[in-house]
């Protein structure tokens, strides 16, 4: 749903600030989501939230370039060649690919410093809550030649 909303944004600056207000809501609530889930006290909780948000501002990197790239998908969409088709999936296996490596890495990371509880609940939250938006956005974004119908 909140990449869907990224490709009917109007102009590149509002495109930009668009992004970064969902980006923040959406990020805000999902640190509420895992503070639910993972429960620590003083220094091992500091040391997991300062990772944590060190993870988010990747994260959202990534995910501006998901936007991008499903605006780019829909401006194409109605003449797609074949050489676009290949364009967009060569990134798109790449972002994905980018995003799974980045949770893994702060998995091992937290597990430094939080334990193995910890970090596997962050992997999981975030698993989950990927596969939950990529699902919402694979409901919403037309199949290749769907629309050619």
């Amino acid at each position: 749903m909140v990449l869907v909303i990224g490709v009917q944004l109007g102009t590149a600056q509002s495109d930009v600030e668009e992004i970064d207000f969902i980006q923040s809501i959406m990020g805000a609530e999902k640190k509420q989501i895992m503070s639910q889930f993972v429960d620590l006290q003083g220094p091992t909780a500091d040391a997991f939230w300062k990772l944590y948000d060190e993870y988010e501002v990747e994260r959202k990197s990534l995910g501006k370039e998901r936007i991008a790239l499903i605006k780019q998908y829909a401006e194409e969409y109605a003449g797609i060649t074949p050489e676009q088709t290949d364009a967009l999936m060569s990134k798109a296996i790449k972002l994905r690919d980018s995003n799974d490596k980045l949770v893994d890495t702060y998995y091992k990371k937290i597990k430094k410093v939080a334990g193995s509880k910890a970090a596997a609940l962050f992997h999981q939250l975030e698993s989950y809550i990927q596969a939950a938006l990529r699902t919402e956005l694979f409901n919403n974004i037309p199949l290749i030649g769907e629309l050619d119908n």
